[in-house]
């Protein structure tokens, strides 16, 4: 049995420096005593958190009761601020990837980072993949649009190409969805039902500029299972037997499977259906923790359709650390049994 690697975690600092002199939409973090927490978006509670979003040792005793052996943390998705002026945007980047270096650190076996750079400004952002790799990351996290900016955008090749050739991967992940307004609810629907369109307008945005094939070597992960992308395959790839291609040469059934996709689905029937539509080998664990919605005991959820071997092996190959997997494997298996040991001590 390999380790349990979940790949979809967020973290959230504990502090941000005050927005002093900065856009309105500069986020803070208020603390209200105890664990307790707020992120704040121009002056108004945007989600409450806890200690779990910064806290070590609360993520690693959370981890082993979940029967976790590795988190990936990147940032709290509207932390990315694709909408702030770029200064400002690139500075954020700087010290959110210094927050997830920093976790890094303290347990790096049981840790690995996704960081952000500052999408809206291309330049900025090729520059700032040089300190991400520097600091050992894996890849960068991204919103299914660039502050309205599609993902197929020819505005974005120079980052996509700057990604693959530093071995980078690309995590994206829902973020201001279209469609909210059509729900005429609360806004806590965004999340559960306008995330899977979102990500599912991103992917076909994707698919449709032939990201896929221009980057072959470019891994793309597509977040909460791809969203709803497996389900409207079968009309794309009508849509492309009848000549609707834009730039794509291959089926998007094809094309899809050089996608990446987490396992957030809750149900074992989704999960199996996902599977089914774009292979077993690109599907790693998730779970969105610490987020209320996140996925429950995540490792064993998707180990109930697809095998650990897989999901260990799959996970490794999208952090491109698949080189050194069995060493990664063998140092964090003697990691966890000796703290195994000394609790039965």
């Amino acid at each position: 049995m390999g380790p349990v690697i979940d790949v979809h975690t967020h973290v959230v600092p504990s502090r941000l420096p005050a927005d002093s002199g900065r856009d309105a939409r500069w986020p803070s973090i208020a603390l209200s005593g105890g664990d307790q927490a707020a992120v704040m978006i121009a002056g108004k509670v945007f989600r409450k958190i806890d200690a779990r979003s910064w806290d070590v040792d609360r993520r690693l005793s959370d981890m082993r009761e979940d029967g976790i052996d590795m988190q990936v943390l990147s940032p709290m998705p509207e932390l990315l601020s694709h909408w702030l002026p770029a200064g400002d945007a690139e500075y954020l980047a700087d010290l959110m990837n210094e927050q997830i270096a920093a976790m890094v650190s303290r347990a790096p076996r049981h840790f690995a980072g996704i960081g952000m750079v500052c999408a809206q400004d291309v330049p900025r952002a090729i520059s700032q993949l040089q300190k991400v790799k520097a600091l050992g990351f894996s890849g960068i996290e991204i919103g299914t649009h660039i502050n309205g900016v599609a993902l197929g955008s020819d505005t974005l090749l120079p980052l996509y190409e700057a990604a693959e050739a530093m071995d980078l991967a690309l995590f994206v992940h829902p973020l201001h969805p279209a469609g909210v307004d059509r729900i005429g609810s609360g806004p806590e629907f965004a999340a559960i039902a306008a995330f899977p369109l979102e990500t599912a307008l991103a992917s076909v945005s994707l698919l449709a500029a032939g990201i896929p094939e221009r980057f072959p070597r470019l891994r793309i992960l597509l977040s909460h299972g791809g969203g709803a992308l497996s389900w409207i395959l079968p009309r794309l790839e009508v849509g492309w037997s009848l000549g609707l291609k834009g730039q794509m040469k291959q089926p998007p059934s094809k094309t899809a499977r050089q996608f990446w996709y987490d396992t957030i689905l809750y149900d074992a029937s989704a999960l199996s259906y996902l599977a089914g539509a774009v292979g077993s080998d690109h599907i790693v664990v998730g779970s969105d923790y610490p987020f209320t919605i996140m996925q429950k005991q995540p490792g064993a959820f998707a180990a109930s359709t697809l095998s650990e071997a897989t999901l260990t092996e799959n996970a490794f190959a999208f952090l491109g650390r698949d080189h050194d997997a069995k060493e990664l494997t063998g140092s964090m298996a003697r990691d966890t049994g000796s703290k195994q040991g000394s609790r039965r001590g």
